[in-house]
């Protein structure tokens, strides 16, 4: 049987997913759109050097390499949280996350020597989501996978524009990665829906399977579909073949003249070498679901009528407390990862494909933020923002289709909390090249000139007070213009 050039066999499974899209109705291709399908893709945790694309020598990713080549790949893509539940309330509101006031992972309660910032545990009813807003737009419009932004039965995709809900969990993350993808202690992380499958089914191919069977509906309307993969968040679970292969793989190459470790703050160890076998399993997954997914779109004459959007929701997990045995993977030569406003944090893998629409081999240089997710599909799609509707995001249309710019403006982050890789209560703007950090314990700032130290290594503050006082003030007044809550000095 000839292989699509999309397919890359991961499993007798998927080959036989593929065999199936093959055939069947095309009932979906023939129904006309007015305006183009959008298929977005969130990877959770996906390192911004996670894939071959974007300079992993390590992971093997032939289909997000592919659809970078057939689009638009963002070299300066950030996720506007340095954790996930922050982040995707971005991409949900187009709002930053200290104006909506999810700025942690929504769970997460680590102490410190201050009192953390309060913080909303689900996304608000009053919102106007991106699926509300595709909804009312004509858009039969589908989410699949993880969610993090509260409650289901209160605030979950069902209540936010999305006609079509599978597989969505009350945590953020999988109880496990096989069926039936449950854990023994917390029951809050069972993911539903998928009952009855048999044993050892990969999630990551399973919620495929559903968003195929999405994608191939019978349909009048055009569709908007989040597929929201669990992977590649912990645990490290991976099928055993792909493991087996990357620590061949690994051991095959030997020592490296990097070091495996290096020091970040006084407690925490950033991994600096990509070499963790059950994480790189679960990056190939990941890419045959991508895979998978174009080779739908391509059989059922859908590509050309279809964007598609590839992302992650922050920085790859490379900095811990303690053990770093722990440690899946690296963002080197970005400095630190989750749960940091450092680079290796925030910058992020971020794809367009849309043929005839994005050309072909676009690279993209302009920093862009996860808020401008929102309004640029929206204009993409050919759909309104509301008049009234507050967004912090911008519409980056024109750079992907090459028909204008976006005006220069500064980017800025808020995380007022303590996190279990070792950071500690920080904001951080970036205007042009430099880049400021502000530490709220000691009231310290970090600056960098990205343009010539983008592993932020060489702290320029006093080297450059004007311009940290500068940049400093427009935090401070950022802060107050979306209403940010700040983390407080405990009471003696």
């Amino acid at each position: 049987m000839k292989r699509h050039p999309w397919y890359r066999a991961a499993n007798v499974g998927t080959f036989v997913l593929l065999c199936l899209l093959t055939t069947g109705s095309r009932s979906a291709a023939t129904a006309p759109a007015e305006h183009p399908n959008v298929l977005l893709i969130v990877i959770d945790d996906m390192g911004w050097k996670d894939t071959g694309v974007y300079g992993s020598d390590f992971y093997e990713t032939p289909n997000i390499d592919r659809l970078a080549s057939q689009g638009a790949r963002f070299a300066q893509f950030y996720t506007a949280g340095s954790v996930c539940s922050p982040t995707r309330a971005s991409i949900m509101t187009g709002k930053s996350p200290a104006r909506v006031h999810i700025t942690d992972w929504i769970g997460g309660d680590d102490r410190g020597k201050l009192l953390p910032a309060a913080y909303e545990r689900e996304l608000p009813l009053s919102e106007f989501s991106i699926g509300e807003a595709f909804q009312a737009g004509g858009y039969d419009t589908g989410y699949i996978g993880k969610w993090h932004l509260g409650q289901l039965e209160a605030s979950g995709p069902a209540h936010q524009g999305f006609a079509f809900t599978r597989a969505v969990n009350h945590a953020g993350q999988p109880g496990s990665h096989f069926a039936p993808y449950k854990s023994a202690s917390r029951t809050d992380t069972d993911v539903p829906d998928l009952e009855g499958d048999a044993p050892r089914t990969y999630l990551t191919d399973r919620l495929t399977t559903e968003a195929v069977q999405f994608i191939r509906t019978s349909r009048t309307k055009p569709f908007f579909l989040v597929l929201s993969h669990y992977a590649v968040h912990t645990p490290l679970e991976a099928k055993t073949e792909l493991a087996a292969k990357y620590a061949a793989k690994r051991d095959a190459r030997g020592s490296s003249a990097l070091p495996a470790l290096q020091a970040e703050g006084p407690t925490s160890m950033t991994k600096m070498q990509q070499d963790h076998a059950t994480y790189a399993a679960m990056v190939e997954s990941v890419d045959a679901s991508v895979g998978v997914l174009m080779h739908a779109l391509d059989s059922l004459d859908m590509a050309k009528n279809t964007i598609v959007v590839f992302m992650s929701d922050n920085g790859g997990l490379s900095t811990l407390l303690g053990s770093a045995s722990r440690i899946p993977t690296s963002n080197a030569p970005l400095r630190a990862g989750k749960g940091w406003l450092y680079e290796g944090g925030i910058r992020a893998p971020f794809l367009v494909r849309w043929p005839g629409g994005v050309p072909a081999k676009r690279v993209i240089n302009t920093p862009t933020i996860s808020t401008d997710v929102y309004p640029t599909l929206l204009e993409l799609a050919g759909l309104p923002a509301l008049r009234t509707q507050t967004l912090d995001g911008v519409s980056v249309a024109p750079l992907l289709t090459g028909k204008g710019s976006v005006s220069s403006r500064s980017l800025f982050w808020h995380f007022p909390h303590y996190h279990d890789s070792g950071s500690t209560p920080s904001g951080a703007i970036r205007s042009g090249s430099l880049k400021l950090i502000e530490w709220f314990e000691s009231g310290e700032v970090e600056l960098y000139d990205l343009a010539r130290d983008p592993g932020e290594h060489h702290d320029v503050s006093k080297e450059r007070p004007r311009d940290a006082a500068t940049l400093r003030a427009q935090l401070a007044t950022w802060r107050i213009r979306v209403d940010a809550n700040m983390p407080q000095r405990a009471l003696r």
